[in-house]
C-alpha cells in the first residue's frame, strides 16, 4: 500500500553503487527502514543534502508491515533548515540528538506526541540563537518518552539527585549523584520548554557536570546502552 507520512532521518547506509538504506522516524509507523534507489547518481533528481541525517522529510512510501525494508517512492523536504547546516556547534548538537534517538527509540508503532516533540526539537535547534543547553534539555525532555524519570521533586530536604535510584534524596548517596546546585538545573530542565531554552543561563561547569549526569542515567536505566560516539566532540565543540 502507498502510504504518505513525514518522517525525521535517523541513520543512512550507503546500498550497492547508488542506493541508501535510511533509517526513519516517521509520524505514522514509528521507526522504519526504508531503501531508495539512485539517489548517489549523478543524474539523480533528490539532492544529497535532502536524505543528510537529522533532515524532516514528506514521504511517499510502499509499506507493508510485515517487511523489515520498504521502498520509498517519493521524499522531499518538509522543513529546509537554515542553520543547522552551516553552524558547526549547531550541527553538532543535532548529531548527539540523532544519536540519541538511534541508540533510544526502537518501536515501530506510531507515537505522534513523540514524533511532534523530536519534530519540534530540531526545528527549535535551528531556530535558536545559541545552541549549549540542546544536549541537557532534549535528553532530560526526552526520559518520559523512555519510560523513566525522577520518581519525585527537588526539595530543601531532599536536595541531591541520586542516579542510581533516580530519587532527589536527604543526604549524597554512595553512588554517582549530582550536588544540590545541579539537582535544581536537573529538575528545572524537566518543566522547560524546549522552545525557550535561549532563555536560561547554566555555568558552563555545571553544563559539562549535568550531561555527563544524565549520560551515567541513560546507561543506568536502559539496558546495554553504550557511551555515544558524539560526546567527546560535542564536549570540545562546546568549549
Amino acid at each position: 500500500m502507498l502510504l504518505k507520512t513525514r518522517g525525521i532521518i535517523i541513520r543512512s547506509t550507503k546500498y550497492g553503487e547508488t542506493s541508501l538504506i535510511l533509517d526513519i522516524y516517521t509520524l505514522d509507523k514509528g521507526r522504519q527502514s526504508f531503501i531508495i534507489n539512485s539517489v548517489r547518481s549523478a543524474k539523480s533528481r533528490v539532492k544529497q543534502s535532502l536524505v543528510n541525517i537529522s533532515s524532516l522529510v514528506d514521504l511517499v512510501v510502499y509499506h507493508r508491515d510485515n517487511k523489515d525494508l520498504n521502498r520509498i517512492k517519493e521524499i522531499r523536504p518538509a522543513h529546509i533548515y537554515t542553520t543547522i547546516p552551516f553552524n558547526v556547534v549547531k550541527g553538532t548538537v543535532a548529531l548527539f540528538m540523532i544519536e540519541l534517538i538511534e541508540k533510544t527509540v526502537k518501536e515501530s508503532e506510531q507515537n505522534q506526541v513523540l514524533f511532534d516533540f523530536l519534530e519540534r526539537s530540531f526545528l527549535a535547534l535551528d531556530q535558536a540563537e545559541k545552541a549549549t543547553l540542546f544536549p541537557l534539555a532534549f535528553p532530560i525532555l526526552l526520559m518520559p518518552f523512555l519510560g523513566f524519570s525522577p520518581g519525585n521533586e527537588w526539595s530543601e530536604s531532599k536536595p541531591f539527585f541520586d542516579i542510581k535510584e533516580s530519587l532527589f534524596v536527604q543526604s549524597a548517596p554512595d553512588n554517582y549523584f549530582l550536588s544540590p546546585d545541579n539537582s535544581i538545573v536537573f529538575q528545572s530542565l524537566f518543566h522547560t520548554d524546549i522552545d525557550y531554552l535561549d532563555e536560561i543561563e547554566i555555568p558552563k561547569k555545571s553544563r559539562t557536570r549535568i550531561l555527563d549526569a544524565i549520560l551515567h542515567y541513560y546507561q543506568y536505566h536502559i539496558e546495554n546502552f553504550k557511551q555515544l560516539n558524539s560526546h567527546l566532540i560535542l564536549r570540545e565543540v562546546l568549549g
